[in-house]
């Protein structure tokens, strides 16, 4: 009895399970018809080796939406239980025939893996199901793909692509020839090599060459922006940046502290170039806010390489506006996903301030939970304006302050000097005089210089 109960737990933890609610739900025959004609029908699989049972069906729940942000339609999602995955078909060679039967069954043309693939694990499990297989990262990269935007975005996202491609070029057909140069066994040398390892060969050096020129031009379109910053970091206006999971609410909030009318979508990775707008604080001091591309669980490694001279804008902020959705179904998973990669870009020390956003939607539950988790942190909603108020103060607050203190009158004839000591200092006092308008403030090293050369002499200079 014993054995028999113990057959049925080990045929239990490695039976492929569904995850419910994870077909795409079509709603009439005109959209069946047009997404049969150009979309692609696909079936995920996951592989669940550690963590929780939720955990994994919320990866593969968030794949689906990945999936269908791609333009797929989802037919099923399955996940196996597994101690790791298997090396060569990724599920192992049972499960692989299983899933090539529920393939067969509900008509699909991809099956769309929870993990990144070795180029092995790709054609043998190919092999088996007898449709495109693709992974997480390939999916990212498409999404990214089809929402870049700027010279830059595109040279990017181009970039990550051709360093996931060059592992996995490959020749299709049992009928490719492979080189046989030099004096290898039954190889005649020069003049024998077939044409199938010659063009593997040949779109390998093209792909290296285009990757070598995508560097270049990534690393000229970057001096731009630093440039720009140079400039700001002249006049010390402090720099915040606004980061988080994908599909957060980052571009709203962004919207909702400046104003600034940037793309807001209820999908996945919608921004792909940042995006930077100047705001106040409700004191008038001046600061950079710059939205960024979101982040997602088990980023690519390739993507955050090619971003990089993005990403590296978090790792020279003054501070960083960590963005979570209260909504999610994991949103303490999307807080170690993105610090995870904020770790990875050299940010981990910038200053944080975490901004619970979507309160208006989200389980009050939930929403005390992470703010009793997350010390310090705010409850916002960027839809209805709810906490921004005090999110402004809160950045206010946390802003670096200039270096020098300064009591002057400047002349009225100055008032040019007045302005900017309100656009990039912080005004303390301001009082009308006979001689002109003393001052009170904290401004940079370099305005208290033009202000003292350009003030009455009984200037005093604290």
């Amino acid at each position: 009895m014993s054995t028999a109960v113990g057959d049925f737990d080990l045929e239990e933890r490695h039976a492929l399970r569904r995850v419910a609610g994870l077909s795409t739900e079509l709603q009439d025959v005109t959209e069946v018809e047009y997404r049969a004609l150009r979309l692609e029908r696909v079936v995920l699989v996951g592989v669940w080796h550690d963590g929780s049972q939720a955990s994994a069906e919320n990866s593969l729940r968030e794949l689906s939406r990945l999936a269908e942000t791609a333009g797929s339609e989802v037919l099923d999602g399955l996940i196996q239980r597994r101690s790791n995955v298997d090396a060569a078909t990724y599920i192992g060679s049972g499960k692989a025939n299983e899933l090539a039967g529920i393939v067969a069954a509900v008509g699909a043309d991809t099956v769309i893996c929870d993990g990144e693939l070795t180029p092995s694990q790709l054609r043998r499990l190919e092999s088996v199901v007898k449709v495109k297989v693709i992974d997480r990262t390939a999916l990212i990269l498409d999404i990214f793909a089809q929402h870049a935007r700027s010279r830059e975005g595109k040279a990017q996202v181009e970039l990550a692509q051709l360093q996931y491609m060059l592992p996995r070029l490959r020749g299709w057909g049992e009928s490719l020839s492979r080189q046989a140069g030099g004096r290898v066994a039954g190889g005649g040398g020069i003049g024998t090599r077939g044409p199938g390892e010659t063009k593997l060969e040949t779109d390998r050096r093209r792909l290296r060459a285009r990757i070598s020129r995508l560097k270049h031009d990534i690393s000229e379109m970057s001096t731009g922006r630093k440039v720009q910053k140079g400039r700001r970091q002249r006049r010390d206006v402090p720099s915040v940046v606004i980061a988080g999971y994908t599909n957060a609410g980052k571009s709203s909030l962004l919207n909702a502290l400046t104003g600034a009318g940037v793309l807001v979508e209820d999908a996945l990775f919608a921004t792909l170039d940042p995006a930077v707008r100047r705001a106040e604080t409700p004191s008038g001091r001046e600061f950079t806010l710059t939205d960024t591309v979101g982040f997602v669980r088990h980023l690519p490694h390739q993507l955050v390489e090619a971003f990089r001279s993005t990403l590296e804008e978090s790792a020279e902020a003054d501070l960083i506006v960590h963005v979570v959705d209260g909504s999610d179904e994991d949103p303490v998973a999307q807080l170690a996903a993105v610090r995870e990669v904020l770790a990875e870009i050299g940010a981990a020390k910038v200053p944080e301030l975490v901004v619970i956003n979507k309160i208006d939607v989200a389980d009050p539950v939930v929403l005390q939970t992470l703010a009793v988790r997350e010390k310090g942190s705010l409850c916002v909603s960027a839809r209805t304006g709810a906490g921004i108020a005090a999110l402004t103060a809160a950045i206010e607050g946390l802003l670096p302050h200039t270096a020098v203190s300064v009591k002057l009158v400047v002349p009225y004839s100055r008032g040019d000097l007045v302005a900017r000591v309100h656009a990039e200092g912080e005004m303390l006092a301001l009082t009308h005089v006979e001689e002109g308008t003393l001052i009170e403030a904290r401004v940079p090293a370099g305005l208290a210089a033009q202000l003292e050369a350009g003030t009455e002499p009984r200037a005093d200079h604290v």
